[in-house]
């Protein structure tokens, strides 16, 4: 199996258009302890020919760029891309779409939740149906998205989107909204959850014995950006877990039998972002790996 990390940030990428964090501040002054990070998306392929690929960022014309493997190759028009999975609704997971209409056949897949928050923005009616097939998908049901490639989607704890949010919103829900992906091919797992707000016994035992896994990285601690100063917002708050503290997902996965593990979905304020730091080294000393775009994995 074959696994590039395309956009590696949460959303808003790295740096953010507007930010003068201490660490969208190093980034804009070209420190290079800061690697610039677009955002969450990754490309998955059991032959290197056709690829699955897994939530389309808003800046997938510029990942399909920095990676050959995503170069159109035959005729006039084409794509390696086979087809898209949506893992949840949020605008950094679709807006992509938009730059993908461009009279491309594939298939657009993702849970009956997920697509339906698609479908009722009729801005993504520029995807033609006669040209973008919408497969909603059943969790814990496998699909072949990509012939030799076998991906069955659970649900995680997490919330709708943002911009589905209303009075009755909840936090920490197990719903079809916020899907994890096991992915399999050659006898290798995969397991890619890039948004989960809190680590269950249910989540440990289904990701258990992965070569790899992707997962949420989007906070140090819970107040990462109050911290910064740029927002009021927790991590708890925006559906995502925090990395640190006794229920982190460092120390609620410490026991758990995992491969590779990689944190995706990055903040901005996130401080392991900035090499050499206390805060990334001591994540990559509890056995983590922090992504960066262009980052790939043979399994």
């Amino acid at each position: 199996m074959h696994v590039v990390i395309l956009g590696s940030a949460a959303g808003g990428g790295v740096p953010q258009w507007n930010c003068r964090c201490s660490i969208c501040s190093m980034a804009w002054a070209g420190d290079p302890r800061v690697k610039p990070r677009t955002q969450s998306s990754i490309a998955v392929s059991p032959d290197g020919e056709r690829w699955l690929l897994v939530n389309a960022s808003p800046d997938i014309r510029q990942q399909i760029q920095a990676n050959g493997a995503m170069f159109p190759r035959e005729g006039l028009r084409h794509s390696p891309i086979h087809s898209v999975l949506l893992t949840n609704g949020d605008v950094d997971h679709v807006a992509g779409l938009l730059t993908l209409r461009e009279g491309q056949t594939f298939t657009l897949y993702g849970t009956s939740d997920i697509l339906s928050s698609v479908s009722d923005n009729r801005v993504f009616d520029v995807m033609a149906a006669n040209v973008v097939t919408r497969q909603p998908i059943a969790v814990n049901q496998a699909f072949e998205p990509v012939p030799g490639l076998s991906v069955t989607l659970f649900s995680v704890p997490g919330k709708v989107p943002l911009w589905l949010e209303d009075a009755n919103m909840e936090i920490g829900a197990e719903t079809e909204t916020t899907v994890g992906a096991m992915i399999e091919a050659g006898g290798k797992r995969l397991a890619y959850i890039p948004g989960c707000a809190r680590v269950t016994d249910g989540l440990k035992h289904r990701i258990a014995g992965v070569d790899a896994l992707l997962f949420d990285g989007t906070v140090l601690e819970d107040d990462d950006m109050i911290r910064a100063g740029v927002g009021t917002k927790t991590g708890w708050r925006m559906g995502h877990i925090q990395m640190n503290g006794e229920t982190g997902s460092i120390g609620s996965l410490a026991d758990v039998e995992i491969g590779r593990r990689v944190f995706v979905h990055i903040n901005n304020t996130n401080p392991v972002l900035v090499e050499g730091s206390t805060e990334r080294k001591s994540v990559e000393e509890r056995g983590w790996t922090v992504a960066h775009d262009g980052l790939s994995l043979e399994l």
